[in-house]
């Protein structure tokens, strides 16, 4: 507290020349509206984050563990458990502007121009019993997820008090053990709805059409159909894709790949809400 104190008093004594010298007065509403243009705020940021365990609880619960988000890549051991992730998720430029219209505008972008790239690392994903059985079920496990982020851009409208992002991204390589079926998937990839037809003409990708996966979701407050209740409503306009699988195995062993070409889920809403 006595660091807090120090710090206030130099502030208010570096203030007092300017406080003395300027003509201060306060402005009502309608002398605000008028001041436009105003600067917004702009946020760099790099971090990395580790979690140990993420768990839902209803009557028995749903526990995550050992997730790791930061960029590079995912990080496994010899054999092939996930451990981490290479790197920080950085060169990340955040703009938040409010709108005369009330709108907050938040877009991520990066600060070098490139795609962000970022991964993901989860250790395991599993159901657990709380009726003193003890019984549990290993969902899923070695999760890791590599990929790029092509553009962000969330708004709060207050229009329709509607949270709207759109996003365009794409997953370059995932792999995962889905325990309880027996069954291992490597190499999903997530592009743009042209990725397949880009690659059979030239080779790669030329374009974000082929590079990026785009999405809009919009989530607010709706109504229930079967109960007639408040619901967090969530909607999806488009979502377009390219998704590709190397492999899928069973009891070790590759059964074979495949892929989905243009795939496109348009006009999708989800309520959720809770229940007895």
């Amino acid at each position: 507290m006595k660091g807090l104190k120090k710090i206030a008093l130099a502030t208010a004594v570096a203030a007092a020349p300017f406080a003395a010298q300027a003509d201060l007065k306060a402005l009502d509403d309608t002398t605000m509206g008028n001041v436009t243009g105003q600067a917004g705020v702009t946020i760099e940021l790099e971090t990395e984050v580790s979690i140990g365990e993420f768990r839902y609880t209803d009557e028995g619960y749903l526990s995550v563990s050992d997730i790791w988000i930061g960029g590079g890549t995912v990080e496994r051991d010899t054999n092939g458990v996930v451990t981490g992730v290479s790197g920080m998720l950085d060169d990340l430029l955040i703009d938040i502007d409010v709108e005369a219209d009330g709108d907050a505008v938040i877009d991520v972008h990066s600060i070098s121009g490139a795609p962000i790239d970022y991964a993901v690392g989860i250790g395991s994903a599993s159901l657990h019993a709380t009726d003193g059985s003890g019984d549990t079920t290993l969902l899923a496990s070695n999760i890791g997820i590599e990929g790029a982020l092509g553009a962000l851009n969330i708004r709060v409208d207050t229009a329709t008090d509607n949270l709207i992002m759109n996003v365009a991204f794409n997953v370059t390589d995932m792999d995962m053990n889905v325990d309880f079926l027996g069954v291992n998937v490597r190499d999903l990839t997530v592009y743009g709805a042209q990725f397949f037809e880009q690659v059979e003409t030239s080779g790669q990708p030329t374009d974000a059409a082929g590079l990026f996966a785009s999405a809009q979701i919009t989530v607010g407050k709706g109504v229930s159909a079967a109960t007639g209740g408040d619901a967090l409503e969530i909607s999806i306009p488009s979502f377009a894709a390219d998704i590709g699988v190397g492999a899928v195995e069973i009891g070790g062993e590759s059964i074979g790949s495949f892929r989905i070409d243009n795939l496109a889920v348009t006009n999708t809403s989800m309520k959720v809400y809770g229940h007895q």
